[in-house]
């Protein structure tokens, strides 16, 4: 049976708004007294949750509590200052816990910030010798790497100047090579697919594919990327404001992630024409995207298909009326405009339904705006952005999990064949 590598017990961490410390010298050596030298609770930690003590503080991290075994790798997912970068610089013995214990056995390397020791006057060359040491390698070992780090980094040419000219894709290749040549028994990773280019991303995560299942060492990774968080990870963490919500098995966790985080406005309806959206020409009645799923709780994702359905009243009769869907991305970048055809409508509900298959759309969030058209020219109003949603990503036998280029990621007929087998 594995060994337990990583123990995190009841993990909290307060912040104080607005003050280093406790506010006072004398409070700051008495919890040091009582902290480090008596080992006892820290006496200026409370777990009050009143509106007074909100206002002057904040929960980073709550009741935190889990196990790391040897060779696992367990991806940590959440929204923004959701805690994660917070427990994993306690992991890295960077920030005190302010209650609550972390156990680990072996040696511990963090790549928490790409460039840590980097001294701009110093050359490339320079550079690699003084951040390996900081981030834990011998000069044996740096020696032993030197030309690998080089190669992995592609500044060869440049390797004898100055760091302070660099480009900050050279800056941050030569940064990561370093790191990513540690032998560490714990790696533990805070988002390095946020930076740097497609090229340098493919590099990042082959190379900790390599480190987690040829080398058996054990990874703590933090990603917004859930397609490299399911590719590379045993396990999943889901954090919230601070508090765990799921633990387990990745695919599980990151699909109750996602149809959280997706539960955006997938429908809306009104029961009177007086409270609905529209003016003296038409009034909304509802709108709706239909997830064609075959269970509810999976999340959206590009292969899933999708049906807007809507309706509407027609406040006057013998109108000649077309409705228009338009997809946007939150950059207001619109990738299509589809009409519906026309069609004579007297006073009453009028319905309409669009069928999106899946394979079409590429990952990221997006949202519907509708107008509805009389005449095939003369807009009646303009329903903007009535319906949000966000797709997740899904590559089946591809290892690359940087992200995929395009507005749309259509599956079309693509085949390669072998005409004839020469020897070379």
């Amino acid at each position: 049976m594995p060994e337990v590598v990583i123990e995190v017990d009841r993990l909290y961490k307060k912040y104080n708004l607005g003050t280093i410390g406790t506010g006072s010298f004398r409070q700051d050596l008495q919890r040091w007294w009582t902290t480090a030298i008596v080992k006892k609770q820290d006496p200026f930690f409370q777990t009050d949750n009143s509106p007074e003590a909100r206002k002057k503080s904040i929960l980073a991290l709550q009741d935190i509590s889990f196990e790391v075994k040897h060779g696992e790798a367990i991806g940590i997912i959440g929204s923004n200052g959701s805690g994660k970068s917070t427990l994993l610089k306690i992991i890295s013995r960077i920030v005190r816990p302010t209650h609550g214990t972390v156990r680990g056995r072996g040696k511990v390397s963090s790549l928490l910030e790409v460039g840590t020791g980097f001294h701009p006057e110093l050359t490339g060359r320079e550079n690699i010798y003084i951040s390996g040491y900081i981030l834990g390698m011998s000069k044996a070992e740096i020696k032993t790497k030197f030309d690998e780090i080089v190669a992995f980094s592609g500044v060869n040419d440049f390797i004898d100047t100055p760091v302070k000219r660099y480009s900050s894709g050279m800056y941050v290749r030569l940064a990561f090579a370093v790191a990513a040549h540690l032998e560490p028994d714990i790696l533990i990773v805070d988002e390095v697919l946020a930076v740097g280019d497609a090229d340098f991303q493919k590099k990042c995560l082959g190379k900790m594919r390599e480190v987690s299942q040829s080398n058996g060492r054990t990874i703590l990774f933090v990603s917004h990327s859930m397609q490299a968080i399911k590719n590379l990870c045993d396990k999943a963490m889901w954090l919230n404001k601070g508090k765990m919500q799921a633990f387990g098995e990745v695919a599980g966790v990151v699909n109750k992630y996602l149809t959280t985080v997706q539960q955006a406005k997938l429908k809306q309806s009104w029961d009177v024409p007086q409270t609905a959206p529209g003016n003296e020409w038409v009034r909304m009645r509802s709108v709706e995207l239909i997830p064609h799923l075959e269970n509810p709780d999976e999340p959206l994702d590009i292969r899933v298909p999708l049906t807007v359905k809507f309706s509407f009243w027609n406040m006057h009769d013998n109108m000649y009326l077309s409705a228009g869907l338009h997809l946007f991305t939150p950059a207001g970048e619109c990738i299509f405009d589809v009409p519906s055809p026309s069609r004579i409508c007297d006073k009453g509900i009028v319905e309409g339904e669009c069928y999106i298959p899946g394979n079409l759309l590429n990952d990221g969030p997006y949202y519907f705006s509708m107008v509805i058209v009389k005449d095939t020219s003369v807009p009646l109003f303009n329903f903007e952005e009535c319906l949000t949603f966000e797709l997740d990503d899904y590559r089946e036998n591809i290892q690359w999990y940087g992200k995929w280029w395009g507005a749309v990621r259509p599956k079309l007929p693509f085949h390669l064949t072998q005409t004839e087998s020469v020897l070379l």
